[in-house]
């Protein structure tokens, strides 16, 4: 668990490419400079994520309604967005945006972020169901190769199975 708390809270540095964890030489409290407790985070957490989780999950019960597409398509981005920020309870907001923004996946963050707007703009304002499924699918794409890169060596094994699938 100390693990854990020392990786999220930023007081470890792991080299995403090569899985290699190095440690600092400061205390491992999570995050000093906030109020909440470490039991308070993990709540909070889990609390946005079950929620997200769930607005994805109705969102699938709206694609048997008279306009589901779209419906869906608000409320699986709306999921999306929630549980992307349910780990700003684990690491902080700002913590939480360094990573996003780190050279291994500021790629992947841009077109999660790209895919939830133009989603979000194809069900809401052109009430294009169509469009918006295309874009449901490279969001889906995207948040799935963004959360990969938290995994040493995950994106490299994908590729290597992507690649002896089509060859």
């Amino acid at each position: 668990m100390d693990k854990l708390r020392r990786a999220l809270s930023g007081k470890e540095e792991c080299d995403e490419e090569s899985g290699i964890i190095a440690q600092d030489d400061v205390n491992f409290v999570v995050m000093d400079q906030t109020t909440l407790s470490w039991s308070t985070r993990i709540k909070g957490f889990a609390i946005c994520f079950v929620i997200g989780i769930l607005c994805s999950f109705l969102g699938s019960f709206a694609l048997f309604l008279r306009r589901g597409l779209t419906i869906f398509a608000i409320f699986y981005t709306l999921g999306n967005i929630i549980s992307l920020a349910s780990t700003c309870f684990l690491m902080g907001p700002i913590n939480q945006l360094k990573k996003m923004f780190a050279a291994t996946r500021i790629i992947a963050t841009i077109v999660v972020f790209i895919s939830i707007g133009m989603t979000l703009f194809a069900a809401l304002h052109l009430n294009n169901p169509g469009l918006a499924l295309i874009f449901i699918i490279i969001q889906s794409i995207a948040m799935t190769w963004y959360s990969l890169s938290y995994i040493p060596y995950a994106r490299d094994a994908v590729k290597k199975t992507v690649e002896s699938c089509i060859t």
